[in-house]
């Protein structure tokens, strides 16, 4: 697989506008601080509002070649540097391909996919069903089947829906490839989804792709104890880079919605959740022992 330019603005299919935006957002706050100065400051100096500033800062909206190039003189940036952070202010205005699905998908969890497209590793923790990442298309169906009587939805939107989710499974393929570290709740494995011949691919499949050298599965047996009760989540990790920094991302997903925060204080304790989760499940071998004997015990 060799992630190309489809067409002019839209970017290769793991570098991510949105992650692009935020990173150069948060190196902007950087340098106001250096500089010492208020967002009131700034906005005076450039004849902008201050929440123009602030929303800059935040990533709320594009943030404009020219208008960042403003910034850069402020702040007294040269060189390399500031044709790296001209290059983010470029990229940020381009379309990542998950934004051709805004039409089938809430707009908070296409915000997500923007954001774990250019993720350098994941953790999950899932104690509903088996994470995006790792379905078949089988699975993904019956899950969407299953909450039409709660929320219906056209064929035809249920096909974008899943053109999506298995475009989104090419991250573990890419090069380099996302760190999937997933912890799953043994009750994920014995809940019915679709029918036996589902369930039972499936949990083949999750067997295979667990042997993948950048994936980790881990489970977590029902007689044994949480060391934390909460619902399911995934964090994202982002590597270091020359650019900008990017905080760490959790969300996790509700009825019809995700939500994501990125406080560090707040990722820093799901960090700590995670690992005691991994800690507290069995390993990786013991894991695939377990999934091998529910995939013939129970799904035959």
């Amino acid at each position: 697989m060799s992630p190309e330019l489809s067409e002019v603005g839209v970017v290769s299919a793991f570098v991510s506008p949105t992650v692009r935006r935020r990173r150069l957002a948060a190196e902007l706050r950087r340098l106001r601080d250096r500089m010492h100065l208020t967002l009131d400051e700034v906005a005076a100096q450039l004849g902008w509002s201050p929440s123009k500033v602030s929303r800059y800062e935040l990533a709320q909206g594009g943030l404009k070649p020219v208008e960042v190039r403003r910034l850069l003189d402020l702040y007294g940036i040269e060189g390399a540097k500031r044709e790296t952070l001209l290059s983010l202010a470029r990229e940020a205005t381009d379309k990542g391909w998950w934004e051709e699905y805004a039409d089938a998908m809430p707009e908070d969890y296409v915000s997500i996919i923007g954001l774990e497209a250019e993720a350098t590793a994941e953790w999950s923790w899932h104690l509903d069903v088996i994470p995006g990442l790792l379905q078949r298309e089988a699975y993904m169906r019956a899950i969407i089947n299953q909450a039409q009587v709660l929320a219906p939805t056209p064929p035809s939107k249920i096909d974008r829906r899943i053109e999506m989710r298995l475009h989104r499974q090419q991250l573990l393929e890419r090069d380099p490839p996302l760190q999937l570290s997933v912890v799953l709740d043994q009750a994920v494995l014995l809940r019915r989804v679709g029918s036996n011949s589902v369930m039972r691919d499936q949990l083949a499949y999750l067997a295979e792709v667990a042997q993948l050298p950048n994936v980790s599965l881990r489970i977590k047996q029902l007689d044994e104890s949480f060391p934390v009760v909460t619902n399911s989540f995934d964090l994202l990790t982002f590597g270091p880079t020359d650019d900008a920094t990017m905080p760490d991302v959790v969300w996790t997903e509700h009825v019809f919605s995700a939500i994501y925060f990125e406080g560090e204080a707040d990722t820093f304790q799901y960090h700590l959740v995670f690992r005691a989760m991994s800690d507290s499940s069995l390993d990786s071998a013991e894991s695939l022992e377990l999934l091998d004997q529910i995939m013939h015990q129970v799904w035959t």
